[in-house]
């Protein structure tokens, strides 16, 4: 479940200010020019309403027909100004939201890529999604609305103020009598509207993350039946973001419908007042027409600013989620200043170890050095920190204390980005994405001559299922490589490290999910892989790691032995325990069910250490593998 974000509400200025500063403000000069446009077009409205006093006096009630035809033709020039002014602004709008929404999102993505670990364990994708997706398509709306409609609305609301109070200021005061009554409602309301906009977007990110865990579990949820289970919950969440949503409706609208009580009571204030003062001969009827016209046009602007401080509280509860990610600095950064990364063979170091998540502790005192060039795997049971180790050597995660060395350099020494870059990665979960296998193997790397990557085919076995394939290197491989096999992606997983060709491979259960068939071609590419190279491995099947030059034993975050394969069951330690029960079963090799029918029948009897045994069972050639 994610953490839900703070919900410590900045103001709009403060919000509106950082939109500006990062976002808009590199757009200033598209925002000018789209002003003056919409300068044009909102000021258009005050000469609508201040010709409305000669049409009446001059040309209706005197019957003068060339001041009709004057104010007729002016109309309709302000008109079609107006017509081609919004259309223009519009898009240059477009343009500026658009490509500042992109930007949002850009750099939403980058931020949350260079995140610790532990904060995507507590945001999950679907909640993060929900972030780059629609909170920043929330903004989007409200750039495209706040900026072009707000500033539009304003001006052509004083304009139209402005004729108002040249023809009669008292009229113009008593109009606005009731807007004083506007300002305490529109205060709580605009507060409930974000709180509950808040919600919206937290339930959003709520039904993101479900869906994201059905749809990448398809295959459990079916074969446990959970699809009522799963339909039963996104149900309830999809309610109440529904109910959210309905109560920001119907805050925001609130607003709106209260300029327009307000304005109803001004309205007839005026008529009242202003009425008595055409019937005493004190004004006269085109000045009320001109004055009526200006008041009447407000209202319509005055309800769409009303709204709009609705749709920005909105927008408002989206800019505090965005910023807040954008404010969220990782714990694992560059050092102030990086020494190069070592180049040659490398040797890997870790000393003293210890790193806890809360209080559980995984490395207590780890220390172990893997030679260069050779092979060295790491075996234990589930949760001894095997998996921990490989983060802590790519610094996915920091020790609270002890040092890493990578061929003698301190790893915090060295950027993150040389530092991962000295690292070739296979794992068990072979990640393919959702391109052409060409592309899953060169990872935009362009300058790969057709020989080389030919060369590294043939190496990773890729080029034996290549003709199965109608497209060849060109077959999109589908969503996390679905469309091929297990063998084939980790195969093309190795093809991708043979590319990158780093000095130090991490193999972490590279074979232990495959089939016996595929294990073979896959062990063949990674014995390729590993040439040359500082090899570490993580492996539960040991049979896989007998040739390695040195294997550690961990348990419970410790290096307990190491040593060769031969030596470690000479000891007769936890490796020799793993290694009986591993092929205790009816699948054990010859070798080790003779052993152990040797160990049951001779050990009672002899009560001889299990080193002696081993010696003299090491000299048996048809028992020695």
């Amino acid at each position: 479940m994610a953490q839900p974000i703070s919900d410590n509400s900045q103001t709009s200025g403060t919000l509106m200010l950082w939109v500006w500063r990062e976002y808009l403000s590199k757009y200033k000069w598209f925002l000018v020019f789209s002003a003056v446009l919409m300068a044009i077009e909102g000021s258009s409205l005050g000469a609508i309403s201040y010709l409305m006093a000669p049409l009446f006096d001059s040309g209706f009630a005197k019957g003068n027909s060339d001041e009709l035809w004057i104010v007729g033709l002016i109309l309709a020039g302000i008109f079609a100004v107006r017509g081609i002014t919004s259309i223009i602004y519009k898009i240059v709008l477009s343009f500026v939201t658009q490509n500042a929404s992109a930007d949002v999102r850009t750099d939403l993505l980058r931020h949350l890529m260079i995140q610790d670990n532990a904060y995507h364990q507590t945001h999950p994708p679907g909640f993060l999604i929900q972030r780059i997706q629609s909170d920043v398509q929330s903004i989007n709306s409200i750039w495209a609305g706040f900026i072009s409609r707000a500033a539009r609305d304003l001006i052509s609301l004083l304009a139209l103020l402005a004729v108002a109070i040249n023809i009669d200021p008292i009229w113009t005061l008593v109009a606005c009598v009731g807007t004083p009554l506007l300002i305490m409602p529109a205060f709580v309301v605009q507060k409930f509207v974000r709180r509950r906009a808040r919600e919206v977007r937290d339930l959003g990110a709520r039904i993101a993350t479900l869906l994201d865990e059905v749809f990448h579990g398809i295959n459990p949820t079916k074969l446990n039946r959970l699809e009522r289970y799963q339909a039963k919950k996104f149900r309830f969440s999809n309610r109440k973001m529904v109910r959210s949503e309905i109560r920001a409706a119907a805050g925001s609208a609130s607003i709106a419908s209260m300029v327009d009580f307000t304005a109803g009571f001004g309205f007839f204030c005026v008529l009242i007042y202003g009425g008595s003062e055409i019937v005493n001969g004190e004004k006269t009827v085109g000045q009320f027409m001109s004055f009526f016209t200006a008041i009447g046009m407000t209202f319509e602007p005055l309800r769409r600013l009303g709204g709009m401080t609705g749709m920005w509280q909105i927008a408002a509860a989206s800019i505090e989620r965005i910023k807040e990610i954008l404010d969220t600095q990782p714990s694992l950064i560059d050092p102030k200043n990086p020494v190069a990364a070592p180049t040659g063979y490398l040797g890997v170091e870790l000393r003293g170890v210890n790193l806890a998540f809360g209080e559980t502790e995984v490395l207590r005192g780890t220390s172990f050095t893997a030679e260069s060039g050779e092979t060295t795997a790491i075996v234990g049971a589930s949760g001894a920190g095997k998996s921990t180790v490989f983060n802590v050597l790519t610094r996915l995660i920091d020790p609270q204390s002890g040092d890493v060395l990578i061929g003698g350099v301190n790893a915090k020494e060295v950027s993150l980005a040389d530092l991962r870059g000295l690292f070739s990665v296979v794992s068990q979960d072979a990640m393919l994405f959702d391109e052409t296998l060409r592309e899953n193997i060169l990872l935009g790397q362009e300058d790969i001559p057709d020989d080389r990557l030919q060369q590294i085919l043939e190496a990773a076995h890729v080029a034996e299922f290549l003709p199965s394939l109608a497209d060849g290197l060109d077959t999109e491989v589908g969503p996390r490589g679905s469309s091929l096999s297990g063998g084939q992606r980790q195969r093309v997983v190795i093809a991708r490290a043979l590319l990158r060709d780093k000095p130090i491979l991490l193999l972490d259960e590279a074979t232990s999910a495959l089939d016996a068939q595929s294990e073979t071609f896959v062990q063949e590419a990674l014995d390729q892989l590993s040439k040359g190279r500082t090899t570490l491995v993580i492996a539960h099947r040991l049979s896989t790691v007998r040739e390695a030059h040195k294997i550690l034993v961990m348990d419970k975050g410790q290096v307990v032995d190491q040593g060769t394969h031969d030596e470690l069951l000479e000891r007769g330690g936890l490796y020799a325990e793993l290694y009986r029960l591993q092929f205790s079963t009816s699948g054990e090799t010859a070798e080790a069910k003779a052993i152990r029918q040797i160990e049951d029948h001779l050990l009672p009897v002899v009560e001889q250490p299990k080193s002696i045994l081993y010696k003299v069972l090491s000299h048996l050639p048809w028992l020695r593998s």
